[in-house]
């Protein structure tokens, strides 16, 4: 199985639905179909695929450092992480926009957390929520 391929292909997978989260406010539906299901769904099925039929033979786990490092220094558990990132970074980057259209904030205040929340994704949802507490308060009524 060539791993590199599939690194490739899940990448450019994932972009194809950033780029439908950037085009979220002229085609909401689609942004959603795409990003909030589609592409999440069809790299779920990669990521199942690869601990299924490819499972790591270094051993390791999760119990502690140590055992995680061992985990990830197989090929085939390394891509299978970075799927699992790529498919639940683009899950938080879809429900960002959705909740952003849904509470009426600008798409322009949602942009910035979007590459965030790509590259570092509780960084990313960390930069929204706090973009959500602003807008609250400053659209709240005076008392």
């Amino acid at each position: 199985m060539d791993f590199e391929l599939l690194f490739s292909l899940a990448g450019v997978l994932a972009m194809a639905g950033w780029v439908a989260l950037l085009l979220s406010p002229w085609m909401p539906k689609w942004s959603d179909g795409i990003a909030g299901l589609g592409v999440p769904l069809l790299l779920s099925i990669g990521y199942t695929v690869l601990l299924v039929f490819v499972p790591s033979q270094n051993g390791g786990g999760f119990g502690s450092l140590a055992e995680v490092s061992q985990l990830f220094s197989s090929s085939s558990a390394m891509l299978a992480g970075w799927v699992h990132f790529l498919a639940f970074d683009l899950v938080v980057g879809a429900w960002i926009c959705r909740k952003a259209r849904q509470e009426g904030i600008r798409f322009w205040m949602v942009v910035p957390c979007l590459p965030v929340t790509f590259l570092f994704g509780p960084a990313g949802f960390l930069m929204f929520t706090a973009v959500r507490g602003l807008k609250m308060r400053l659209t709240a009524p005076a008392r």
